[in-house]
């Protein structure tokens, strides 16, 4: 999960990184959040890993993020200073961006509508009260990685999301692509589908979860169209996609449509830390979580994002998943 990112009296201008000033002037959007706001955890799950080329953290207090959006390739820079946010957009995609803001930041999520049934809940809620769920409105940008992130450890599938994403995405607009570490636009689904099985290879990507996105690219189009859907129909739509299961489908529509129901099944930790959590069992399984989670009907995502938040995690018994990197055999 990420951290807290620092917090400003004020909403000062900004500078530009050094190297990173562009002749293209950014588009400005003041938004005031009903409530605390915390820009860690709400953007957080739209990060894939410390070097994700799409996403960026700043020290400032700024988060960075190079998307693709309808309108085309967008950066968004959003600061939180004092109860205000101020978002900063450039490129062709600058103003779908702007106009999604508010919900990027949870506006569209009701927080207020949880009711702690644990004590551990309860206390996580209490000390993340800026814990909002964000709803981006894009589904290719979620799917993608999470399919990546299929039956291998999180470190290969960053690894794979950094490699395909730096070699065949594009230069973010405005000054964070041409920057010290220039971030980097997602390819778009016509790309994706021309990338040759080698590189897929090279960065460590097997057959199955290649031919997954593959699959997916060639109807990105539909699953776009999901966006406009209830969180569950969007669920069915992504799953008559060979290769993306009730595992991916949650993964997606928590980020894409801020789904605070759609808890993960089928995850290898998951499961062991909500039963250690909620009813000292370290070995729960899908079955048994999903029990536990019944009082968070309707909520059941929002409660486990706060038992992970709580920091209740069992110690670690079993050895971790090897890493077989296949881009050297």
């Amino acid at each position: 999960m990420a951290g807290r990112f620092p917090q400003r009296p004020t909403l000062p201008p900004g500078p530009v990184p050094r190297q990173a000033v562009t002749s293209e002037r950014a588009r400005v959007r003041r938004w005031t959040p009903q409530g605390p706001l915390d820009l860690g955890l709400v953007l957080g799950p739209l990060r894939r890993g410390p070097a994700d080329p799409t996403f960026r953290a700043t020290p400032d207090g700024s988060v960075w993020r190079a998307c693709r959006t309808p309108a085309g390739p967008g950066t968004l820079r959003v600061r939180a200073y004092a109860g205000e946010v101020l978002g900063e957009a450039w490129g062709p995609g600058a103003e779908w961006l702007l106009d999604g803001l508010p919900e990027l930041l949870g506006a569209a999520d009701e927080p207020e509508a949880f009711v702690p049934r644990h004590r551990v809940v309860a206390l996580a809620r209490h000390r993340r009260p800026g814990l909002r769920l964000t709803r981006t409105g894009l589904v290719l940008e979620s799917l993608i990685p999470s399919v990546l992130e299929q039956k291998v450890t999180t470190d290969e599938a960053y690894r794979a999301w950094r490699l395909l994403v730096r070699r065949f995405g594009e230069p973010a607009p405005g000054p964070a692509g041409v920057s010290e570490r220039p971030m980097r636009v997602m390819p778009a689904a016509r790309t994706w589908a021309l990338i040759p099985s080698w590189e897929w290879h090279r960065a460590g990507v097997d057959d199955k979860r290649a031919s997954t996105i593959l699959r997916s690219v060639r109807v990105a189009a539909r699953l776009e169209q999901s966006v406009g859907m209830p969180a569950d129909e969007a669920r069915a739509r992504l799953e008559v996609v060979p290769g993306v299961g009730p595992w991916t489908s949650a993964e997606v529509v928590q980020r894409s449509h801020g789904a605070a129901d759609a808890v993960t099944v089928g995850d290898l930790h998951l499961p062991g830390i909500v039963g250690w959590a909620l009813a000292g069992d370290r070995h729960a399984d899908d079955d048994r979580m999903l029990r536990l989670l019944e009082p968070y009907a309707g909520q059941r995502h929002r409660a486990a994002r706060l038992i992970l938040l709580s920091g209740q995690v069992p110690a670690r018994r079993a050895p971790k998943m090897p890493r077989v990197d296949i881009g050297l055999l």
